[in-house]
């Protein structure tokens, strides 16, 4: 499989949705608005900089 930009794009939102909706389908006593408000955008920041880090370790090891 290559990991082009929209590949990596479609996974990458498929992982936050399925994360989000989890949460939004699990019996837990937490409102969707605040899932949508707070965990969310918070899941999205992580995953972007999680991505970040390893696409430069990707390109380091390629290098190397």
């Amino acid at each position: 499989m290559e990991f082009t930009t929209g590949t990596t794009a479609g996974l990458f939102i498929a992982i936050v949705a399925l994360g989000v909706g989890g949460l939004i389908a699990a019996p837990i006593p937490m409102a969707p608005s605040t899932i949508l408000m707070m965990v969310l955008p918070s899941m999205a920041i992580f995953g972007l900089i999680s991505l970040a880090i390893g696409v430069k370790h990707g390109a380091y090891r390629a290098t190397n």
